[in-house]
């Protein structure tokens, strides 16, 4: 259920319609815009008159949505969202790049890599301290100390941070080091997680799952808007299909559909995406011309030592040059970097 208020509608107006939709049953979302308050309903009773509603002083228009995500669609907050954190929007004019080693391995290789980010030009500095391995044998991250290490990092070249979560559990340990808390792929559908990540306020950053629709990826977006969380950044980072050539195959027409169907804003990953090194580059010039918010890339000091997914991060100089590339290419499309 969507109810658009008239421009001008008063307080009271909105509240006697809010009123009205808790009476049915509905949990009721606000969305304040420039022009219009949208209210919408989620759950409650169908079996009534639309043109209740329709008639209301102060509603410009009322409908039923259709769609299984009600919250995360376009026609809840059809100017787009903008997620605000620490000074940098994402979702508005400006192309945000985060950018890092995919695990923090030790403070010199953190330090560093923040040093060359930050010089390049990203906004925000990625990197793992509680990593999902296929193997249960791989390096798993430092935890605690790596999250300590990546902010103090951040903080000595002005960035901010995003790290990965895993578990509902570690959620007040990684938002006290991290500015946004990053959903892998593995756990797009932890709907325990995505719960808990609705009931706080940090901005959420969610990975589409390996072998998810772009449908499913709402709907686990929907479970974090539910919770009253609306600072949700989607992240298309490929999806695996029959082409073994590369990781994963990235879906840049995921973007333009996103953009159609809902509100918020959506980031590329094209180190997980395809997982070569030499494919990063096309890739994050192809997503941003597509219209993405932004990018997620793996840079590290020294690819080839690395202990995590070095065959997909850039070289300190390969990540400069694609910087200086994405400065093109932005305002072609209308927007800047």
């Amino acid at each position: 259920m969507l109810v658009v208020m008239q421009q001008g509608a008063t307080e009271e107006q909105v509240q006697h319609v809010i009123d009205r939709l808790v009476d049915l049953g509905f949990d009721v979302h606000r969305s304040t815009g420039v022009i219009h308050t949208v209210l919408g309903g989620v759950g409650g009773r169908y079996d009534f008159d639309l043109a209740v509603f329709e008639v209301m002083e102060g509603v410009k228009e009322a409908h039923r949505i259709v769609s299984p995500y009600k919250l995360a669609s376009r026609s809840f907050r059809p100017e787009g969202t903008v997620v605000q954190v620490g000074g940098v929007a994402i979702g508005g004019p400006e192309v945000v790049v985060m950018a890092g080693p995919c695990s923090v391995e030790s403070r010199e290789q953190i330090e560093r890599a923040a040093e060359i980010v930050a010089r390049a030009g990203a906004k925000i500095i990625r990197g793992g301290a509680f990593r999902p391995r296929s193997s249960p044998y791989a390096f798993q991250g430092l935890g605690e100390e790596g999250l300590k290490m990546l902010r103090a990092a951040a903080d000595a070249h002005g960035l901010l941070v995003v790290s990965e979560v895993m578990d509902h559990t570690q959620i007040p340990l990684v938002a006290q080091w991290a500015d946004i808390l990053q959903v892998g792929a593995r756990n797009m559908q932890n709907y325990n997680l995505l719960r808990e990540l609705g009931r706080q306020q940090k901005p959420v950053l969610l990975k589409r799952g390996v072998s998810a629709t772009i449908e499913e990826l709402l709907l686990s977006a929907e479970y974090i808007l539910t919770g009253g969380n609306y600072n949700v950044i989607l992240c298309e980072r490929g999806i695996r299909t029959f082409e073994t050539y590369t990781r994963n195959t990235l879906d840049i027409s995921a973007i333009p559909v996103v953009k159609k169907l809902s509100h918020l804003p959506i980031v590329a990953d094209p180190s997980h995406g395809t997982g070569r090194r030499d494919k990063v580059a096309p890739m994050a010039r192809a997503a941003i011309a597509a219209g993405g918010d932004g990018l997620l890339v793996e840079v590290h000091p020294d690819p080839e030592r690395a202990l995590n997914e070095g065959a997909q991060s850039l070289f300190p100089e390969q990540f400069e040059e694609l910087m200086a590339q994405l400065r093109l290419i932005a305002p072609a499309v209308g927007r800047k970097l």
